[in-house]
């Protein structure tokens, strides 16, 4: 006997996201996502971690969170106190950390435990994407401060903050990506950080400082994180091992005061983030991690500059970025008549995906012509390939770049 397929139309309750379109694999040049290097994955040593780790305390998998307790497997927890005091001058304890299942759900568990519909945050114009729809599907008032080559602007966010405050509204935090921003991977520099510092603690505003892409830093140097500058615990700190090892194991964390961990961590319904991937990491990390990301950014920095080179090869005058000092996407500005949007349709339908800047900015105006173009993942013969079908692209679409030889022509 058959029947009718089940409705479920009539059940969805307001305010469901659309939903998720079925997934049909990467493009054949994949300029989009978070993605590494595949051939800088460690993964003889992981196997080595896995097997020793699982050896030794494989058992403890009978208990949740290992025995160590909700917040997480304590070696892991123990090792990123460790590592945040020798790379950002963070002062924290394993006490002070929460193990999260990726940056993702750490920025759920931040915006949940602080905001409702109708709140105000104030963020960087031009952000990741990931936070803007969150923030969006919430109901929540955004304000997007401008940026410049050193990050979030201080007189901007201060004229914000003026205004907000004549108007009566209090924003629940100041979100920032201050080392290796996305999408433009500025660094705000320390004097920077002070002045933010000073701004929230002026206006009673706390600080939301977002991580991840901090050990991604072609210097192996970067400005203390903000965490490390506050004494007063206004600053929740999150960041991930996803850039710096490999997304896939989706492990993330937390590091704020106890009242607000807290309520962070009666939040975190799913019984523990994988324990699993917590022991091969701690078992990993301790004795590699420092060996590992500047084997891993010196593969990232070649990659860039094969990019670079490509862009300018292909599209000339027509693109224009500035060079980062880490991570693993550039910002691309093209002329004001591309409309980044159409581009980036019919690039995917072309095998060629990038990010339209519109989705990573809370001004679409100021992003329409903006693109983003990850290089982790793609080798550099596709980096290439990829970026010379992009420019054909947007020559037909929209006749820029000028067509190659004269490019070389211009250039004499």
């Amino acid at each position: 006997m058959t029947s009718a397929p089940f409705d479920y139309a009539p059940l969805w309750p307001a305010g469901l996201p659309a939903a998720a379109a079925k997934w049909t694999g990467l493009a054949r040049y994949s300029f989009v996502g978070g993605n590494n290097d595949a051939e800088q994955v460690p993964v003889a040593d992981l196997t080595a971690a896995a097997v020793s780790v699982l050896t030794r305390e494989g058992h403890m998998l009978a208990t949740y969170g290992l025995a160590s307790g909700p917040q997480g497997y304590l070696p892991l927890r123990d090792f990123l106190a460790g590592k945040l005091k020798r790379d950002a001058g963070m002062t924290c304890t394993a006490d002070d950390i929460l193990i999260v299942s990726g940056s993702l759900q750490a920025l759920d568990l931040v915006n949940h435990a602080l905001l409702a519909r109708g709140d105000t945050v104030i963020i960087e114009r031009d952000c990741y994407q990931g936070s803007i729809n969150r923030l969006t599907r919430m109901g929540v008032n955004i304000v997007g401060i401008p940026l410049d080559g050193d990050g979030m602007r201080m007189d901007s966010l201060a004229a914000a903050l003026t205004e907000l405050k004549a108007k009566g509204i209090q924003p629940k935090y100041i979100y920032t990506i201050p080392t290796v921003q996305n999408p433009t991977a500025t660094i705000m520099p320390d004097s920077r950080r002070r002045e933010l510092l000073a701004l929230a603690d002026e206006y009673g505003v706390p600080v939301f400082e977002d991580d991840c892409y901090a050990d991604l830093v072609w210097s192996g140097e970067r400005p203390p994180a903000i965490h490390a500058l506050d004494g007063s615990g206004r600053v929740i700190h999150i960041g991930s091992f996803s850039k710096s090892i490999a997304p896939a194991l989706r492990v993330g964390f937390i590091v704020a005061p106890w009242p607000i961990l807290s309520r962070m961590l009666a939040l975190k319904t799913d019984a523990g983030s994988g324990a699993l991937e917590q022991m091969v990491l701690a078992e990993y990390c301790v004795p590699h991690f420092a060996t590992h990301v500047p084997q891993a950014t010196r593969g990232l920095r070649a990659k860039l500059d094969t990019l670079m080179d490509a862009l300018n090869e292909q599209f000339g005058t027509a693109a224009e970025f500035e060079e980062p000092k880490g991570g693993i996407f550039l910002w691309v500005k093209l002329p004001d008549n591309v409309d980044a949007m159409r581009l980036s349709q019919a690039a995917q339908k072309a095998g060629v995906s990038i990010n339209p800047g519109p989705e990573w900015s809370v001004d679409q105006r100021h992003a329409h012509s903006r693109i983003r173009i990850c290089f982790a993942s793609p080798t550099h013969q596709d980096i290439r390939d990829g970026i010379a079908l992009l420019a054909d692209i947007c020559r037909t679409e929209f006749g820029v770049p000028e067509r190659i030889a004269n490019v070389a022509q211009a250039k004499g």
